[in-house]
């Protein structure tokens, strides 16, 4: 990977494009990347997977940026064929983001961070380990946060039909090893509604 300051540099444009054109996910990347970067220091991963999962973590939605606006800001139910254009967006990111050497790791994060752990995800359909580690951890995190913020067609879900969704979703939609291990940090992310209360320092 190319320099580290230069990364974050390059990442932080992304976000902003990302931002700018999702008026309704504002701060997702941000929160999304922050409760990634607690749960990779709560399993302990190495310091080069903890870095490959904050800054995948932060543009996981890169992708967005193909979407129509119509369709992405939308104060509605999508339609199934609106739906299906949204879900073009990780394999959009991907694109984006081989076009430089240095990100290609990111960029399969990227693709790959709504697999389900069952198979019956996208655009891919892969199962269990053959999903990247760092995008079935962002999966979770990535979910959280979408249901614990107001969207465009429905209100905030209270943490505690999250966390019970989380956990019916064991081994179905999530890694079950991973959430596992998420037991000590739902008091810190439930702290503070969805402004996400961390329980270790982002680095």
């Amino acid at each position: 990977m190319m320099n580290n300051l230069y990364m974050h540099e390059i990442m932080d444009c992304l976000v902003e494009v990302i931002e700018a054109k999702d008026v309704y996910t504002k701060g997702h990347s941000t929160r999304v990347a922050d409760m990634s970067c607690d749960l990779a220091k709560e399993i302990g991963v190495s310091d080069d997977v903890y870095e490959l999962i904050h800054l995948a973590a932060h543009l996981h939605d890169v992708g967005k940026v193909g979407v129509p606006d119509q369709i992405l800001n939308k104060n509605g139910k999508l339609t199934e064929e609106e739906y299906e254009k949204v879900k073009e967006h990780p394999v959009t990111g991907f694109n984006i983001l081989m076009k430089s050497e240095s990100l290609k790791e990111i960029a399969k994060v990227v693709r790959h961070h709504h697999e389900r752990f069952d198979g019956r995800g996208y655009p891919d359909k892969l199962a269990g380990e053959a999903i990247p580690f760092a995008s079935r951890l962002i999966a979770i995190c990535d979910s959280i946060d979408a249901m614990v913020s107001d969207r465009p067609y429905r209100k905030a879900l209270p943490w505690s039909v999250c966390v019970k969704e989380v956990i019916t979703n064991k081994g179905l939609q999530f890694d079950s090893d991973i959430v596992s291990q998420m037991h000590d940090l739902w008091p810190y992310w439930m702290k503070s509604g969805n402004k996400i209360n961390t329980k270790y320092k982002v680095i």
